[in-house]
């Protein structure tokens, strides 16, 4: 029970990593507010916390609308009275190689990931610096470190999701909030799922523990981070891909 009585924004947490890390922090003793697009996965992941007797909010939000964040943020703090933790993991992509990316896209996708995590810190760090402490972890991806074919939005989105961390960190470090960011690879969340297979094996190929992660290992480390064990750590790029970067 690392994360007993605290309080946690999981963006995106209506399905794969996500969500499990909105339950991961919810088995280590934190109420959770669900901050989803989606209706259906945000309910679905509120009802899947209170079944572990924790306290849930289902806000649906835009992370990439700047308005919209700071209401759920407003509406948390009138609802529980603080927000200790923030775990920016929103996100999607639109496939396509460098001569074929559409404007549109390329802004919805930073819009969400690389936006939005400025949104949510933004929102919350008045908060957190007022209570001279908190724990922000950005999920990014072993892509934002080493690019990605046809992945040109996404891993952009990505890398700067990682400069965005190491600023903030050194930003709100003196206010003892730490701030770090994850790194997955290969994870089997519904989307990889969905995956070819011999996509899947060429990347399974150069990973030395010679399989796919799953949702959970990530959030384990995302648990560690969100809690005072990780008390020292700070500005931190941190890889959970089985060692495919290396």
């Amino acid at each position: 029970m690392r994360l007993k009585g605290k309080k946690v924004i999981v963006t995106g947490a209506g399905q794969g990593i996500g969500r499990s890390i909105a339950l991961k922090v919810a088995q280590e003793g934190a109420d959770v507010v669900i901050a989803e697009w989606n209706f259906e996965t945000g309910s679905e992941t509120k009802k899947e916390v209170e079944a572990l007797g924790r306290k849930a909010l289902f806000m649906k939000v835009d992370v990439a609308n700047q308005k919209q964040v700071q209401n759920m943020v407003a509406e948390v703090l009138k609802a529980w009275g603080r927000i200790d933790i923030l775990v920016n993991n929103a996100g999607f992509d639109r496939g396509a190689t460098l001569l074929k990316v559409k404007e549109g896209d390329w802004d919805a996708v930073l819009g969400v990931h690389l936006k939005g995590t400025m949104n949510c810190i933004q929102a919350v760090a008045p908060h957190m610096i007022e209570n001279q402490y908190g724990k922000i972890v950005n999920i990014s991806s072993i892509y934002g470190k080493s690019g990605g074919v046809a992945a040109i939005s996404y891993s952009a989105a990505k890398a700067g999701i990682i400069g965005l961390t190491k600023s903030v960190a050194r930003e709100l470090g003196g206010h003892q909030i730490n701030v770090n960011v994850v790194l997955p690879g290969l994870i089997l969340t519904p989307t990889i799922a969905k995956m070819a297979k011999k996509y899947q094996n060429m990347i399974v190929e150069r990973t030395p523990l010679e399989r796919i992660g799953q949702p959970e290992e990530v959030a384990n480390v995302v648990a560690f981070l969100a809690s005072d064990e990780a008390s020292f750590v700070t500005g931190a790029t941190i890889e959970v891909s089985g060692g495919s970067s290396m």
